[in-house]
């Protein structure tokens, strides 16, 4: 279906922080002819190239198929984070919504579906060293954003047995981080009304080191980097892991905000967590906590291979990055990435 043009790509999710990143990087390839951006809510943003339409996917109304029609790949980014204490509302988005997404795909004859999967998706894992794409990927059944991860996996390998012709790529990214993406996330993870000018490692008391507490980070634009490959790709399929290096842990938290690292049990932690949660404080729920600690290292080398894929920014620049923008309340210009320091 690509033309002298260029090709045409659907983007869902696109107004996130993995979206926005995904549509600019598409709109600047001389290879796209055009973008298709599918939200809830149409922005005032838009680059050059791009199209919106509103779309929710929990609805069973929405012609996800008519928006497919003529496109060269979907890239299905689209995703509900709260609330967390009715799993229920989630599930209708992420998992129901993405079955109607990768139905759709197929009715509308797309040949190729590149799906956000996440280093969440994994079963518990290895700190110590990384895994490749083969570990896996039945989650931490606790919690809800690792449960739907996993589900849709399974629906992924049912949807490629019954859809040979069409190829499909699934990203499996570490957490992803860019200035702009500060005031989304604080408001997903901490709550509306945490300061972000609270950020500032001065004013922690100290640095808690809890065992397990060793993920991944990457800068959403390096992410959007391996979307568009992937999208663009003839021959990419499969699942590819996504961070950069290195490892986020209390000692390199420790250098980037000058405070030193205290050992703080699992338990305590947890139990802090849980009574924020339980009491509405913070949004983050102890069951997202309980699968960070066993989230397994991620090894990359697939990407770098097969997609020619690597890194920009090492880990400890992504976060300097996201910490700016905490304190100055970053954001864009769509209403998942308004920017604000607090509310």
């Amino acid at each position: 279906m690509s033309s002298a043009t260029g090709s045409r790509i659907v983007v869902t999710g696109a107004t996130g922080n993995v979206g926005t990143s995904v549509v600019r990087v598409l709109s600047e390839d001389p290879e796209v002819g055009s973008v298709l951006g599918l939200a809830r809510r149409i922005p005032e943003w838009s680059p050059a190239g791009t199209e919106w339409a509103a779309v929710d996917l929990a609805s069973e109304q929405s012609d996800l198929t008519g928006h497919f029609a003529g496109a060269d790949a979907v890239i299905h980014l689209a995703w509900a984070f709260q609330p967390t204490h009715d799993p229920a509302t989630t599930w209708r988005t992420n998992v129901l919504g993405s079955i109607r997404v990768f139905e759709a795909v197929a009715a509308a004859g797309v040949p190729a579906l590149v799906h956000a999967s996440s280093v969440g998706a994994y079963s518990p894992g290895p700190k110590n060293h990384a895994v490749d794409e083969s570990w896996p990927t039945h989650g931490w059944p606790d919690a809800a954003y690792c449960r739907e991860k996993a589900y849709l996996e399974r629906a992924l390998d049912t949807f490629e047995r019954d859809h040979p012709g069409i190829r499909v790529v699934r990203m499996r990214p570490a957490f992803l981080f860019k200035r702009e993406s500060a005031s989304e996330q604080r408001r997903i993870f901490g709550g509306r009304f945490l300061p972000g000018p609270a950020a500032r490692p001065e004013l922690l008391p100290f640095l808690p080191d809890v065992p397990g507490l060793r993920v991944q980070a990457l800068h959403t634009d390096d992410a959007a980097y391996a979307y568009r490959l992937a999208a663009r790709s003839e021959d990419a399929r499969g699942a590819f892991n996504l961070a950069a290096e290195p490892p986020v842990d209390a000692a390199l938290l420790g250098e980037l905000t000058g405070k030193r690292p205290v050992r703080l049990p699992r338990t305590a932690a947890r139990s802090a967590v849980a009574a924020a949660w339980g009491l509405r404080l913070l949004p983050a729920s102890p069951h997202l906590f309980d699968a960070v600690l066993r989230l397994p290292i991620m090894d990359c080398t697939r990407a770098r291979v097969e997609l020619g894929w690597r890194a920009t920014r090492t880990s400890t620049e992504v976060l300097e990055e996201f910490l700016r923008g905490l304190r100055e309340g970053a954001g864009a210009a769509t209403e998942p990435m308004r920017g604000r320091k607090v509310g």
